[in-house]
């Protein structure tokens, strides 16, 4: 059987080139994985060897300087920008350091959110359920300024998982908070993404967290070297 012929995610050549002065800094170069359904893959390396940026660029959101992505079976960058945002809203989820909360909605209205844009007429249901889900049914209508940092990691994998994604990426999904949070979002993520069958990439420098995937991709100076 072909393995990128089935799965949810592959990388094919994939290169990342930007000018540093009068230079060319290379990011990325020659990656190539496939990601198939269900697995749970964990993107390490040191600091500066082109972790976030494959994230990015698997997700759609920079553009490689060669190679293809193939994402739920379309080619990423055979699709214009609309087509690609459209591609995200319907088949990933995100997950971010930084939660990427919007600071002027509450908890319930970011989760509603995604299934607002994708036209859902039950968005409040399903937001009040899964935001249940995760242990904030009583801080529905609190902001995230009035939230911990746990607790607005929940909201972010409320919101991640509320559209049922494919494919969930999280890029350092416990980077700012603290070990007792982190490890209970950690255990709250995987889950959640064991109950929904969703396919996870995450970029992570902890080497304890990714031993705890079922597969390890490994960087060094743009390259996957395991």
């Amino acid at each position: 059987m072909n393995r990128q012929a089935t799965s949810v995610l592959a990388a094919r050549g994939i290169g990342k080139t930007v000018k540093s002065g009068e230079a060319d800094l290379v990011i990325l170069r020659e990656i190539d994985f496939a990601v198939m359904p269900g697995e749970v893959v964990a993107i390490v390396g040191a600091s500066g060897s082109g972790k976030s940026t494959l994230l990015a660029l698997l997700a759609g959101l920079d553009t490689p300087s060669a190679g293809s992505v193939e994402l739920a079976g379309a080619d990423l960058f055979a699709l214009d920008e609309d087509a690609r945002a459209e591609l995200r809203g319907r088949a990933v989820g995100f997950v971010f350091q930084s939660f990427q909360l919007l600071p002027s909605l509450t908890a319930l209205e970011n989760v509603m959110l995604p299934l607002e844009l994708a036209g859902r007429d039950d968005a409040e249901d399903a937001a009040r359920e899964i935001l249940a889900r995760v242990g904030l049914a009583e801080r529905l209508h609190h902001y995230p300024k009035h939230l911990s940092g746990g607790e607005q990691q929940r909201v972010a994998l409320a919101r991640a998982f509320v559209v049922r994604p494919q494919l969930l990426l999280a890029d350092e999904p416990t980077g700012s908070l603290d070990a007792e949070s982190g490890e209970a979002v950690i255990a709250l993520l995987f889950q959640l993404n064991r109950e929904a069958g969703t396919t996870l990439v995450m970029v992570t420098h902890d080497e304890l967290l990714a031993k705890r995937c079922t597969r390890i991709v490994r960087l060094a100076a743009g390259r996957i070297v395991a």
